[in-house]
């Protein structure tokens, strides 16, 4: 198999290229990436020293580029993780989102009809269904109408669309992975379990949105990668699933297992406003995947998070260099840059 692996500097998508190198050594992996704030290439250069793939440094709203590397590698599979993913950058400047989500999701889609891709896999988040009340029974089905409610959700919805339209109208095979949080090493330390982990171990405050209640739903990225693996594998086209752990952790609940896996006193916690659209809860019926594919999580909640802290421990030479590159001050909702 030839695959075009969007978004492949990424914490989700460098931890699927190796998952995919490492268990089907026969296949062509081009690995296509931006490289924009949140982008590592140096989490990828074992990979291309070893020759076990070819990294592309471009923009997947760049259709010129994009329709180069597909008919140059003669590639019969995309997987599209390349997305502008932070709720709090989208705040800021939602156009961004909405140029790389929509409009660059788009310009693939019509690259992989033109050459005729085998298949087009889309990853998508658990956002786009909107929020559920913390105090709900409920959980979002693959046909639960979509409700975004921040411009990054809104932004994945609209990709999300563009997908199945293209698959309706054009019949290009398409399928689509709504997934829950995820977490695991190389993740940019914007993201809640990296940032908390960093501070942490930097003697910083570890700041908790004042809605320290909310919850999510936690999978670890081997367990996003093997399922995305189903579904390139047995997955229907034309298909959505869902992938999730069912494993649900507030805020606060984070903050202290983690300052207690580092051994260091709940004091080092403080409450900062909420940003605008903070959504309460999210919880994903994955019966789906798990029935139709087989697929289920393999990583226990606290073994893994366990180890992810002892990864972000031992490996500080990755993310140190990363700080001052996350656009967004996490604690200053309350001041002017909640205020555009």
């Amino acid at each position: 198999m030839r695959l075009l692996v969007t978004g492949a500097a990424g914490f989700i998508g460098s931890n699927f290229v190796e998952h995919w190198v490492q268990n089907h050594p026969g296949d062509v992996v081009i690995a296509y990436d931006a490289l924009t704030y949140a982008g590592n290439r140096d989490t990828l250069s074992p990979l291309e020293r070893d020759h076990l793939i070819t990294f592309v440094h471009g923009d997947i709203g760049d259709s010129e580029l994009v329709a180069k590397v597909l008919d140059e590698n003669g590639i019969q599979v995309i997987v599209n993780f390349a997305a502008e993913s932070h709720n709090s950058l989208a705040i800021l400047d939602p156009g961004r989102f909405f140029r790389t989500n929509v409009l660059g999701t788009q310009v693939l889609l019509e690259a992989a009809r033109r050459h005729k891709v085998e298949r087009f896999h889309h990853i998508s988040t658990c956002e786009v269904y909107g929020d559920l009340a913390l105090d709900s029974d409920e959980s979002f089905t693959e046909d639960t109408p979509y409700r975004p409610r921040t411009p990054y959700n809104a932004s994945k919805a609209g990709a999300d669309h563009a997908v199945r339209a293209y698959g309706l109208t054009f019949g290009l095979p398409v399928t689509i992975t709504n997934c829950c949080n995820n977490y695991g090493p190389y993740q940019f330390p914007e993201k809640v379990i990296p940032l908390f982990a960093a501070r942490a171990m930097n003697g910083e405050k570890l700041p908790l949105y004042a809605s320290t209640q909310n919850r999510r739903e936690w999978l670890h990225v081997k367990d996003h990668c093997t399922a995305i693996e189903a579904v390139l594998e047995r997955g229907r086209p034309g298909q959505t699933y869902n992938v999730g752990s069912g494993v649900e952790v507030s805020i606060e609940e984070l903050a202290d297992r983690i300052l207690d896996l580092l051994g260091l006193p709940q004091s080092m916690k403080e409450i900062v406003p909420d940003r605008p659209g903070h959504d309460r809860r999210y919880l994903l019926d994955s019966s789906k995947i798990r029935a139709e594919l087989g697929w289920v999580p393999g990583v226990d909640f606290d073994e893994g998070l366990e180890a992810t802290i002892a990864w972000y421990s031992s490996h500080r030479s990755w993310w140190e260099p990363l700080i001052g590159r996350a656009p967004v001050v996490e604690t200053s909702w309350g001041s002017s840059q909640g205020d555009g």
